[in-house]
């Protein structure tokens, strides 16, 4: 077991009291809670396009475009998260409870800049950017896990309070 306050494993408060109704009073958990099911739809918009331009060869501005909005969400959501976090924790990013899911969204949205910049400067070939947006996309999946992870221990702990 550990010392630190904000660590979810083995029965350690991911919230502290306090933390908690910091979270529960913000608007920024709703907008949050907004932005991150459409980044989600906009994933899946996007990688279905990604797939249908790599396997037909047809829809690159498509795809490209659906890029270039699921990146702009991540973008936004990255922002409010570090608002969120410094209302929530007092400090804008890597609080104790999300260490480890801030330090990945940092390579989502590495990949996702990486994207930007191979289109800007047409440093890939189509099939090379969409390649990287793939990887950038499966870095999302994994840190939006992350995050699903730690929704859920919240709310296991919430109710293991109650």
């Amino acid at each position: 077991m550990t010392d630190m306050p904000h660590e979810a494993p083995q029965g350690v408060l991911l919230y502290t009291p306090e933390e908690r109704a910091r979270r529960d009073s913000t608007v920024w958990t709703l907008i949050q809670g907004i932005l991150a099911p459409l980044q989600f739809v906009a994933f899946l918009v996007s990688l279905i396009l990604v797939v249908r331009y790599l396997a037909t060869g047809a829809g690159y501005e498509a795809a490209t475009l659906s890029i270039l909005v699921k990146t702009g969400f991540l973008y936004v959501i990255m922002i409010t998260g570090a608002i969120w976090e410094k209302v929530v924790f007092g400090q804008y990013l890597f609080a104790p409870a999300f260490f480890w899911e801030d330090v990945f969204s940092f390579g989502v949205i590495a990949l996702h800049t990486a994207y930007v910049w191979a289109l800007w400067t047409h440093a890939l070939s189509p099939v090379g950017e969409m390649g990287l947006a793939l990887a950038a996309y499966a870095a999302y999946v994994f840190n939006a896990g992350q995050f699903l992870w730690k929704l859920r221990m919240a709310r296991l702990q919430q109710g293991a309070v109650a």
